[in-house]
């Protein structure tokens, strides 16, 4: 029953959740003094626009260092492409004067002085074999057209003559002449060894005419020697005048290099066909 309930109202005790309303007050003071104090404190942080810090930061001692480096670098480096520049200038200078002076030591040359006649003009080398040549290889070029034609016009006049008339070995010579080589071979076997002995002393000869020794120049020729002027003259045709001269040089080498496209020709065709030219 309600008589026997003690109902009597505790008294309320307190507690660390329970604080009194002027302490919460002092403390929250407290903390916006002790928030005042630290914001007066700090120092003031204004917003610098982006530019602005570059350009500080361009302003700044070890940047103008760097800049005058730079630029200190960027002369020396324009100066160094200029140098170079007028360099290379001058190497393509001095080397077109050399190419220009090596043209002209050619053109003065003896070999050159002959040979270039219309319509091909003085000089004409359109394969370019002395475009980068010494003079002495020029020459050496020379003798071996001057060797190479004469022997081409001997061919051509033997190839026609043989054909029709060759007393030698009873005449039996069927065929082309392209083949009597071997005719001539197959009936007296010993016949071309005299013949290609007097070949060497003859070519031996000319070596020691107008070629250098071996020991001291390999395909040398000498600076005296004439290309193709070996003092053989037994009918005493060759002329004392210079124009002259000149004027059956050129005969000799227009001939020469016509007589060695015939020889070429006049084989091939025999080859070709298997039959005599007439």
């Amino acid at each position: 029953g309600w008589s026997s309930y003690d109902h009597k109202p505790k008294s309320k005790q307190p507690t660390e959740n329970h604080r009194s309303i002027p302490a919460f007050a002092f403390q929250m003071f407290a903390y916006l003094a002790l928030f005042a104090l630290s914001a007066t404190a700090l120092p003031s942080v204004k917003h610098v626009p982006v530019r602005t810090r570059l350009n500080r930061l361009t302003k700044s001692p070890n940047v103008r260092s760097l800049k005058i480096k730079a630029s200190e670098n960027a002369v020396e480096n324009s100066e160094l492409r200029e140098y170079q520049k007028d360099l290379e200038k001058k190497f393509v200078e001095k080397r077109i004067e050399m190419l220009e002076e090596t043209q002209e030591d050619k053109k003065a040359a003896s070999p050159v002085k002959v040979g270039g006649t219309a319509p091909m003009g003085p000089f004409w080398d359109p394969a370019g074999f002395t475009k980068e040549a010494e003079t002495n290889q020029v020459r050496r070029y020379r003798e071996a057209e001057l060797v190479h034609g004469r022997l081409a016009m001997l061919g051509t006049a033997g190839m026609l003559l043989q054909e029709k008339f060759h007393p030698l070995f009873g005449g039996n010579f069927p065929g082309p002449a392209v083949y009597h080589f071997e005719e001539i071979q197959k009936m007296a076997p010993a016949f071309w060894y005299p013949v290609l002995l007097s070949i060497a002393i003859a070519e031996l000869g000319r070596a020691r005419l107008g070629w250098t020794p071996p020991s001291e120049a390999l395909w040398g020729i000498q600076d005296e020697y004439e290309p193709g002027n070996l003092g053989f003259d037994p009918l005493g045709l060759y002329p004392s005048k210079d124009a002259d001269q000149v004027n059956m040089k050129n005969k000799e080498l227009n001939n020469g290099r016509l007589a060695m496209i015939a020889a070429a020709g006049m084989i091939a065709q025999e080859l070709a066909t298997g039959k005599k030219m007439f």
